[in-house]
């Protein structure tokens, strides 16, 4: 199903979310393929870029066949925002995202991510600079609420909308929450009934029939996937073939996740660099075969794998 967002067209509207340490170029590359509609950068930190960090560089990459493209921002300052937010709105991405859902310590502390939730005159200002700033369309990816005390979704979707930005994504946790417990998909559906703009869901959509529920639960306008794509960049094309059919597609053997694996370490070698490679490409196996019998065992052998030829060796012997 398309889902439009201001002037851009997503031909499905199943986004893969934005994850620290997961979602960078070779992995989104291979959820594309999997006919996932829209992909987001890792969060970049806009005071990164503002102070040329050459981390930043690695986080921004892209490649054309990944289009279309969201580059997602974090940061409280509205003037610096804003500027960054022009800076790559240059750059190969149709959409400019913002991080005010990120519960992680050290960035809450800034009060970056979800410690906007607590400002929301802040946010505010923060949103206006940036849809002032740009001619893409900024989105905003927020929480339920800082707490269970202040659950604020609702008025915070208001807020964006009336800044001029043009979606909003909500996941339906609180900070303090963090992933622990349940997403209240609840939240979700009064922030669609509240707002006119596109409203996307997130949170335990693990399986087909997860995506298929929150849509008709919340009535919103795309979902998007976050852990349950670790290790599964298959259900994109599973959740959108049960969307559109009724047909639930079995997963992959055996085979086809050895292959996966294979692809992904290949590129991400090629990416950053064998050694770098093979040590991320621990924590992706450990996903790519939880569930699997013998992946407690698996998972000790792994982490011992330093080169290319070795994880082929691990595959050859468990597969």
């Amino acid at each position: 199903m398309k889902l439009k967002i201001g002037n851009v067209t997503l031909e499905q509207n199943i986004i893969l979310a934005p994850m620290a340490g997961v979602t960078d170029l070779p992995f989104r590359l291979l959820c594309k393929e999997q006919g996932c509609g829209l992909t987001v950068t890792e969060m970049v930190s806009a005071k990164a870029i503002l102070y040329h960090n050459r981390n930043t560089e690695e986080l921004l990459r892209t490649e054309p066949a990944e289009q279309p493209v969201a580059v997602q921002l974090f940061g409280s300052d509205p003037a610096i925002m804003a500027e960054i937010a022009a800076q790559v709105a240059e750059g190969p991405y149709a959409i400019i995202d913002v991080n005010m859902g990120c519960p992680v310590p050290k960035i809450v502390k800034n009060g970056e991510g979800s410690a906007l939730m607590r400002d929301p005159r802040k946010a505010q200002a923060v949103l206006a600079a940036m849809v002032k700033a740009v001619k893409k369309p900024v989105t905003v990816k927020f929480r339920k609420g800082f707490d269970e005390g202040s659950v604020n979704a609702v008025e915070f979707a208001k807020m964006a909308e009336s800044c001029g930005v043009a979606a909003v994504a909500v996941h339906g946790r609180t900070r303090e929450q963090y992933y622990s417990g349940k997403a209240d998909w609840e939240i979700i559906r009064r922030v669609k009934e509240a707002v006119k703009i596109p409203v996307i869901g997130n949170g335990d959509i693990f399986t087909p029939e997860d995506g298929a529920r929150m849509l008709s639960k919340t009535g919103c306008d795309g979902i998007m996937v976050a852990r349950g794509a670790k290790g599964n960049p298959w259900i994109f094309s599973r959740l959108n073939h049960y969307l559109e059919t009724g047909e639930l597609l079995p997963g992959p053997d055996g085979k086809e996740i050895r292959e996966m694996i294979l692809r992904h370490s290949r590129m991400l070698a090629q990416y950053k660099g064998e050694k770098p490679a093979m040590r991320q490409m621990r924590g992706h196996v450990a996903w790519y075969t939880k569930g699997l019998p013998n992946s407690a065992a698996m998972r000790n052998e792994i982490n011992q794998v330093e080169t290319m030829e070795e994880l082929k060796d691990f595959l050859e012997r468990y597969f």
